[in-house]
């Protein structure tokens, strides 16, 4: 084996093995176990972490991952048992997606954005828009991309009787290349409100760029999504209620919110996992430290000590604030401003949290690991590339603000799709 996929393959499935079902490949002769969504996840992160380093360096589209998590159900996790889906609660679907973002943060974030646009509809749409999509999106393993991006105003729409054309370009489009639905946004030409549709990624006018090659978040294909006079019919409109026009339609930022928070907090764990993993096996001991070996080491012990307990806390308080997701979610249209506000602050200081402690673990792995570590073949720097091109993308300041502005005079953030 090569040693790039020896060394990295064995570091970023390390935890993951770990914490692996029993049952991973079952023997004929042993009765079929129902696997839990979490489970599935687990056994579908140890193969895509054997293979997350080689693909960082590739870039593109992970069309075999991506096709996995289309046979293994889990992109109808969070759609009810009603609809055809698992009828997974958004703690438990979250879980799913910090556990694939701790094998690869690419394949974490377009799987946690896919149950976001699911959510969208859910959120902005009506009951026979929702539920439809819903069934066909269970039935057919349908993939979600995102074409929203509400602060690029390069698309416009113009209104015909019983349809709208979409015209412009969209970037950072997460997951929209080999997805088969999208949700686009356009400014209404007239009225300049923004309107929000969801329609096949197929149709006539939809051209998927392949110019994603940023440092980080590498196989995400986040690139640009081109309309060209794009038919969009009155039906996909998502204009009942409508974007964040309740404090129930409002909690579709915060879910976006948390699905980072735990894109976040997987590379901060997986960073982590690896560290402690080339600690142990691989670094030597500081020829004036008087120790045998890097484990012995104070300094070093004292950093593990620290990054533990940041992560102990992050995600404490990334899980608290997906339970209150959960129960702000259950009220539905009863929910209250206030209640969403307690949630909005909730997601926020989970997502200083997870952000922080990442960025401690990702820049000061390397003190730990030592020199060996900064090895090309391993791209252990990786984990700071994907964290730091995510985060810039809503600066960690204005988070830090809005805390600060509840703290101070007890108002809440103002519902916007950051917020």
């Amino acid at each position: 084996m090569p040693l790039r996929k020896q060394l990295c393959g064995d570091m970023n499935s390390t935890y993951l093995q770990q914490n692996a079902p029993l049952s991973v490949l079952p023997d004929e002769e042993t009765p079929a176990i129902t696997e839990t969504p979490l489970q599935i996840a687990q056994r579908l992160a140890v193969a895509f972490a054997t293979t997350a380093t080689e693909r960082d360096a590739q870039g593109g589209t992970p069309k075999a991952e991506r096709d996995a998590l289309r046979t293994s159900g889990l992109l109808a996790m969070s759609i009810p048992v009603t609809h055809g889906g698992s009828g997974a609660n958004w703690r438990q679907t979250l879980d799913v997606v910090r556990t694939l973002g701790r094998a690869d943060s690419s394949l974490g974030h377009v799987f946690g954005f896919h149950h976001l646009m699911l959510a969208t509809v859910r959120l902005f749409g009506s009951p026979p828009q929702w539920r439809s999509w819903f069934e066909q999106t269970a039935r057919h393993q349908w993939f979600w991309g995102n074409a929203l991006n509400p602060l690029d105003e390069r698309a416009v729409s113009h209104s015909y009787a019983g349809w709208r054309e979409f015209s412009g370009q969209k970037s950072f489009c997460s997951g929209a290349l080999d997805s088969e639905m999208l949700i686009v946004s356009a400014r209404d030409a007239d009225a300049g409100t923004l309107l929000v549709a969801a329609v096949p990624t197929g149709r006539t006018g939809i051209s998927v760029g392949e110019d994603w090659n940023n440092i980080g978040q590498r196989q995400t294909d986040s690139g640009t999504v081109t309309l060209e006079k794009v038919r969009v019919e009155n039906h996909e409109l998502l204009t009942e209620p409508g974007p964040l026009s309740t404090p129930f339609a409002c909690l579709r930022p915060l879910l976006a919110q948390l699905i980072l928070t735990n894109t976040y907090l997987g590379i901060g764990e997986s960073a982590f996992n690896d560290a402690r993993h080339y600690t142990l096996h691989e670094a030597r001991p500081w020829h004036t430290s008087g120790v045998q070996t890097t484990s012995a080491d104070p300094y070093i012990l004292g950093q593990y000590g620290e990054f533990w307990a940041g992560l102990e806390a992050a995600r404490l308080l990334t899980d608290r604030a997906a339970d209150r997701f959960d129960a702000a979610w259950a009220r539905e249209d009863a929910l209250t401003e206030a209640e969403r506000g307690e949630v909005a602050l909730a997601v926020a200081t989970a997502k200083v949290a997870a952000t922080e402690i990442g960025f401690s673990i990702c820049t000061r792995m390397f003190d730990v690991a030592g020199a060996r570590a900064t090895h090309g073949a391993l791209r252990l720097d990786r984990h700071w590339r994907n964290l730091r091109t995510h985060t810039l993308h809503d600066p960690l300041a204005y988070k830090l603000r809005e805390i600060g502005e509840w703290t101070l005079t007890q108002r809440y953030p103002t519902p916007s799709f950051y917020s």
